[in-house]
């Protein structure tokens, strides 16, 4: 199967319920004030997207099974401060019938709360996650109409989900074409190395032929000779 070594990648998603998580009331609390939490999920099961003109991708229930996500990192654009951490417990993440969840409380610095009041108000409403996949961590095939249909099945390490405000970042199209031109690159070496394969086979089959038919020949020739020299004891 084709696979990028150790090749982070980054998938954008129109987040599904990606939002504010309300504040609960609660002895002593306002829960009219900011829990500065939020949720969303920053991939879906079984929903095939466009990765690429001609390429498509889908996430597979099983994706994230064995991802490692210890030290998972929630930022924004996938860069500048860490607004959550896993390994402080500022972040959660976790998987659900719908597809791999985050839970971010961004009440740790000023620029998580920024962050916290534009999603709020609806101006960030996406998510996208880093990753890298397991070898063999997808399967991919080719319609009739030439298109490619990827389905992730493994992923090995998921190192950040992000708030993004772009429908697709550039990081996300480098990665995207990275993974088309691996997989058709690796395609093409298959196909090359079946017509390999039937070359030799075609060569080993004439050698074959050629040798049974020296053989033939051969014996052909010796069973000439005996009956040459039995004729010749019988004249004798």
């Amino acid at each position: 199967m084709p696979y990028l070594p150790e090749s982070r990648q980054y998938r954008d998603f129109a987040a599904s319920n990606f939002q504010p998580v309300l504040r609960e009331a609660q002895d002593g609390q306002d829960a009219s004030e900011p829990s500065y939490t939020v949720r969303g999920h920053f991939s879906v099961f079984d929903v095939e997207y466009e990765l690429w003109p001609g390429v498509y991708e889908s996430v597979a229930p099983t994706a994230f099974d064995n991802a490692d996500t210890s030290d998972c990192l929630f930022q924004f654009n996938h860069r500048d401060m860490v607004l959550a951490r896993k390994r402080n417990g500022s972040l959660r993440t976790g998987v659900d019938e719908v597809g791999g969840w985050a839970e971010a409380d961004l009440s740790g610095c000023q620029q998580g709360r920024d962050l916290y009041e534009a999603i709020s108000n609806g101006l960030i409403d996406r998510m996208s996650f880093g990753f890298i996949l397991d070898e063999d961590g997808w399967e991919d095939e080719e319609d009739e109409d030439g298109n490619l249909h990827i389905r992730i099945t493994s992923v090995k390490k998921i190192f950040d989900v992000s708030a993004v405000d772009l429908p697709a970042s550039e990081a996300t199209d480098i990665s995207a074409r990275s993974l088309v031109d691996s997989v058709l690159e690796a395609k093409k070496q298959q196909e090359e190395l079946a017509k390999q394969e039937q070359l030799e086979a075609e060569q080993r089959a004439a050698e074959e032929r050629a040798e049974q038919e020296r053989i033939e020949i051969e014996e052909a020739f010796r069973r000439r000779r005996r009956r040459a020299m039995a004729l010749r004891l019988k004249t004798i």
